[in-house]
């Protein structure tokens, strides 16, 4: 079996599930609680927090666990919209957002809030004189993923935050689950960014929420104060543990990591790109890990149907998306349906071998003969 669905979910480092279950066993309090094991836990609690932001770069009042980027994504959106709903109902998102984002301002939008979305150029990247254009004293929030998940696209978030700077009223979200342990990112454009650790080894469950400290969101889990007001509920120590597991490698290997990554990219592409009917969607700034392309005339979900039966694991969009439908992401910068249908997707890690490289242009040099009848 050969994984290449890396973006995806990533497997769990085994020292990330040691540690996950050696916190579990460690501190049975709540850290919530008053007495001994509680104050035990809620010490653990602060020690693992302090050092998630140190690795971010982030003040440590900054990090609000959650249970996933989808649950982060939705805080800050909803939490943004609702909390200067006195200031405005105005929306920017993007056609490339992450399902758990869309939704997010979809309903909104139901609510009332006015919402339009950035047009992308034939880069993947939003349009920044749209942007300019759209934004008004009553936008309130513009949200854009730092690197969107089908294509790899890089997004121009320092860019963004300039134009987002000139009106006081609106705030920028940024949705940095694919960037996060894979690339270098800078928090500091952002009021909030998202994302989860199982990209890059963590355990799926969990999440982070970063909100610039002096920034009031409205909740959206309404209870007890934990440990913060923007999300009630007892604190998952291991969990929260757990990040800081996975994150550590992934922010002091990141060098390592993308070089063997990018490596293995180059290989595949120039693999791939010797074929006619084959046209790779990625732009040429994409992150390493993400690879997109089509086959003229095969839709991508039977691409991924033919090699899934020859132990090959790709994807088609992402995940989290809607089946059936064309990728948004690939018409928004191909504007060609078919070529969107016929769309899938390849994602990469440290943990992917060269080998496996050469067995997948094998077996796809197979799936290639047989799906469109031709000999390369």
């Amino acid at each position: 079996m050969i994984y290449l669905d890396y973006a995806a979910n990533h497997p769990v480092d085994p020292a990330v599930l040691e540690r996950f279950c050696a916190v579990e066993r460690s501190f049975p309090g709540n850290p919530n609680s008053r007495h001994t094991m509680g104050r035990a836990a809620c010490g653990e609690m602060e020690r693992i927090t302090d050092s998630v932001a140190e690795l971010l770069g982030v003040d440590p009042k900054s990090v609000i666990f959650t249970s996933g980027a989808t649950e982060a994504n939705n805080l800050a959106i909803k939490g943004i919209a609702r909390s200067t709903r006195h200031c405005g109902r105005h929306i920017i998102s993007t056609p490339v957002e992450h399902a758990s984002a869309s939704a997010s301002v979809t309903w909104l939008q139901e609510q009332g809030y006015e919402v339009d979305l950035l047009p992308l150029g034939r880069d993947g990247r939003v349009d920044l004189e749209e942007l300019e254009y759209l934004l008004r004293k009553d936008t309130v929030l513009v949200t854009v993923p730092a690197v969107d998940s089908e294509l790899g696209t890089v997004q121009p978030v320092a860019e963004i935050r300039k134009l987002v700077s000139r009106f006081p009223n609106c705030h920028l979200h940024v949705d940095a689950t694919q960037a996060i342990g894979r690339i270098p990112f800078d928090f500091s454009p952002a009021d909030t960014v998202s994302f989860a650790p199982h990209k890059f080894g963590g355990l799926n469950g969990c999440g982070v929420l970063v909100k610039r400290k002096d920034l009031v969101i409205e909740p959206q889990l309404h209870g007890g104060e934990s440990t913060t007001i923007y999300r009630s509920g007892t604190p998952a120590l291991a969990l929260a543990a757990s990040v800081e597991a996975a994150l550590r490698p992934a922010v002091e290997q990141m060098e390592a990591r993308t070089a063997h990554v990018t490596a293995l990219r180059r290989k595949l592409q120039q693999g791939l790109e010797k074929y006619p009917n084959v046209r790779i969607n990625s732009p040429s700034g994409a992150v390493p890990h993400i690879l997109n392309l089509s086959i003229k005339g095969v839709k991508g979900g039977t691409m991924q149907q033919v090699l899934d039966e020859r132990g090959i694991c790709v994807s088609v969009k992402s995940a989290c998306s809607v089946e059936g439908t064309p990728s948004r992401a690939v018409f928004a910068v191909s504007r060609d349906r078919n070529n969107a249908r016929s769309s899938w997707r390849i994602s990469l890690s440290h943990l992917t071998t060269e080998q496996e490289i050469e067995e997948f242009l094998r077996q796809f040099d197979a799936c290639y003969q047989e799906l469109t009848g031709e000999q390369v």
